[in-house]
């Protein structure tokens, strides 16, 4: 079968079920009952223990079976069922321990697709169909007759050690064992199909550690092919309960990525596009990645900024009505749970400056959304207005701060002009000093486009180099904002100057290397160095690998003062279901994964 030959799936389709897959499917289904014979219990042709063409021999060496289109019939143990409403259509086969050709390169198992009852795990079978490659699995089809044997052991699980393509390849539709537990990297389709993506660890996004090139290509691609899915057996959307963990899922029961995966075994199986594992018992979870504390505050005197991408804080009117918005909640009870699970995020740190990104660009009146946030912060919160600055863009950065602590000084600037001057998000620059201090500090909010392919031409288009579409434009953006921030007015006793906001660049992408040159340090990076084995800090997770997208760069001269700058992680590694849309049970109040990126903190001596 040919695993390699799949295109890569968009971010909303990775490792998903299409539909279309599943529609052809049924129509085979219902051919396949109309056309094919009873089944048999014992014609001449079909007695227990005749000649049967070898499993191994239908398998062959290569991805594709050498006997598609050949009517053929084995004899083996039916391993695992799949025949149940929502399930597969069929069941797996399995040559009998002793009956293989002991050749480690060919697989002994294959699919029987039919809805014939026949059979049960652990009975042997003799069956009669056509072989057939369907999306890269091998299976029997259209099938003539099925003959029940006897009852006889299931062949041993072979160990799975290696997530490699030719590996899996040999193992197909094969009982296995996973000896070492596996790491659970991606959720997304954990509601909608069933599945979590397992690696032998955690992958980082090359462009973290890495500078963009072919090279980095050819890494994420590796790391592609060293996945397996935990599956759940069945084809159906939105199985009810979630099947992962035991129990389903709830914010009181859940499964972070960077959790482990023990006592995995199964069926090894492919289909949608994908290795999976279809287990015959419900595996153990070990919740190594726990959820943290938020970080305490230095004991020293200090300034705390919190940075957090909202993903689409809107708010309709601010009244209750006009839902669903255009980015955000779909209806009013949706975002009144965003916006309390987000008040309580942005509160537990107890920061004294928030700088935020992706916020309803609606004004500053008493019913836009940065008013109704710091509402809900509580009385001593208020909010940075620019207004007829904020640019045409649906969502807009913005700064919110303690007035009972500190004192914005001057008057808020945003950057309208080269490439922010038609379309884009315009930063904000304000200067902060707190109460009864000396030193002030600037503090520059951007957000950049983002790497989505949408309307991208020329040279925004994908260069296959790791930093995805429109890094073009956020180059410029990045020069245009290390100009900007050179020329504003600088008032006394300024410690210097803090960019924090969403850059949609990985740290050793072109964004980040321009305000490096500019005399600007990621300070999360700086305390915490990620490489391809190591990254304990980042702000995101994309199709099953992880890195940072937001920032706080500190200035040559403010870098002194840096006590710290760490990253919370309350967002990217918890499963996506969990977000406000769903409102699965326990999450209405929660702050966990009350958005996609995990907020910034950054610590400042002043």
């Amino acid at each position: 079968m040919a695993a390699n030959a799949n295109a890569p799936l968009g971010p909303l389709q990775a490792y998903a079920k299409p539909i279309s897959v599943l529609l052809n499917r049924q129509y085979f289904v219902a051919l396949s009952l109309a056309l094919s014979l009873p089944a048999s219990q014992g014609s001449a042709a079909d007695h227990c223990g005749k000649p049967a063409t070898p499993i191994a021999e239908i398998q062959g060496r290569e991805d594709t079976s050498p006997l598609v289109g050949e009517r053929v019939t084995v004899e083996g143990i039916l391993t695992f069922d799949a025949r149940s409403d929502g399930g597969f259509g069929g069941f797996y086969l399995q040559q009998a321990d002793g009956e293989t050709d002991n050749n480690p390169e060919t697989s002994e198992a294959l699919f029987v697709f039919t809805r014939k009852k026949t059979g049960a795990p652990g009975k042997r079978l003799r069956v009669t169909g056509t072989v057939k490659e369907f999306h890269g699995l091998t299976e029997l089809t259209n099938i003539q007759s099925i003959t029940s044997c006897d009852s006889a052991p299931l062949p041993q699980a072979q160990p799975l050690t290696l997530l490699w393509p030719r590996a899996l390849e040999s193992l197909e539709n094969m009982r296995i064992q996973v000896p070492k537990p596996l790491t659970v990297i991606d959720s997304w389709n954990l509601t909608r199909f069933g599945e979590l993506a397992l690696a032998a660890s955690d992958q980082v996004v090359p462009t973290e550690y890495m500078e963009p090139g072919p090279e980095v290509i050819q890494i994420a691609d590796r790391s592609r092919h060293q996945r397996v899915l935990l599956d759940d057996g069945r084809s159906v959307r939105y199985p009810n309960p979630v099947p992962w963990p035991a129990g389903g899922l709830s914010d009181e029961n859940t499964v972070r990525s960077g959790d482990k995966v023990l006592g995995l075994a199964g069926v090894l199986d492919y289909r949608f596009g994908a290795w999976r594992i279809q287990p015959e018992e419900a595996p153990v979870f070990e919740s190594v990645n726990r959820r943290p504390s938020a970080p305490q505050r230095p004991a020293e005197p200090h300034l705390r900024i919190m940075t957090m991408n909202l993903q689409n804080y809107f708010n309709g009117d601010g009244k209750g009505g006009d839902f669903p918005t255009s980015r955000g909640a779909a209806t009013y009870a949706a975002q009144k749970i965003q916006h309390r699970r987000l008040a309580e995020a942005l509160q537990r740190p107890d920061p004294d400056i928030l700088a935020v990104t992706e916020l309803e660009n609606d004004g500053y009146s008493e019913t836009s959304a940065i008013a109704q946030l710091a509402g809900a912060l509580g009385p001593e919160w208020t909010f940075v207005a620019t207004p007829g600055a904020d640019g045409h863009d649906q969502i807009r950065t913005g700064l919110l701060y303690r007035q009972d602590r500190i004192v914005a000084e001057a008057q808020p600037v945003r950057l309208n002009t080269g490439p922010f001057s038609t379309s884009g998000r315009p930063p904000v620059a304000q200067t902060f000093r707190p109460e009864g201090q000396r030193l002030a500090i600037q503090v520059v909010v951007p957000h950049l486009k983002s790497k989505s392919c949408q309307g991208a031409t020329a040279a925004n288009r994908d260069r296959s180099d790791g930093q995805g579409c429109y890094a073009e434009r956020r180059t410029e953006a990045a020069h245009a904002l290390a100009k900007w921030v050179k020329q504003l007015p600088q008032v006394p006793d300024l410690a210097g100057t803090l960019i924090t906001g969403d850059l949609n660049s990985y740290f050793r992408e072109a964004p980040l290397q321009v305000l490096q040159q500019a005399g600007f340090t990621s300070m999360v990076h700086h305390f915490y160095p990620c490489t391809a084995q190591q990254c304990t800090h980042y702000t995101y997770r994309y199709k099953g690998e992880k890195g940072s997208l937001d920032y706080a760069l500190a200035s040559r001269q403010l870098k002194p003062r840096i006590i710290n700058a760490t990253t919370w992680s309350i967002n990217a590694d918890e499963p996506a279901p969990l977000y406000y849309k769903n409102n699965l049970p326990g999450t209405t109040e929660s702050l966990w994964r009350s958005s996609d990126h995990n907020p910034v903190i950054t610590d400042i001596r002043l």
